[in-house]
């Protein structure tokens, strides 16, 4: 039962993936948080971590960073920021549009 309703299977893994797309993006939130906390103590670049996380997170920061470009901002690279606002942007649409309460924690 699912809000006092029998859902049917095909719901049920509807909800599950939905369940499971915003898991990833919740996820994809705190490799942004740590990839931003990496930055500011200059690590080793040939580190297989800073790697991973550059690897992820680079297709998502590099347009950000054409739209807000650091050198005009004296150095501060707001991408990371605005990257994860805009997931959260993401996952509270996702939620809202299904009737669901959004999650103010993060």
């Amino acid at each position: 039962m699912f809000g006092g309703k029998d859902l049917g299977i095909a719901q049920g893994f509807g909800w599950s993936f939905v369940g499971l797309v915003i898991s990833a993006l919740r996820i994809y939130f705190w490799v942004l948080l740590v990839r931003a906390l990496v930055s500011w103590v200059s690590p080793d670049p040939y580190n297989p971590i800073v790697r991973a996380l550059v690897a992820v997170t680079e297709p998502v920061l590099r347009p950000l960073r054409r739209l807000v470009p650091p050198h005009r901002l004296g150095g501060i690279d707001l991408s990371p920021l605005l990257a994860m606002l805009l997931v959260e942007f993401v996952i509270n649409g996702i939620v809202l549009s299904l009737g669901m309460r959004p999650r103010l924690v993060l």
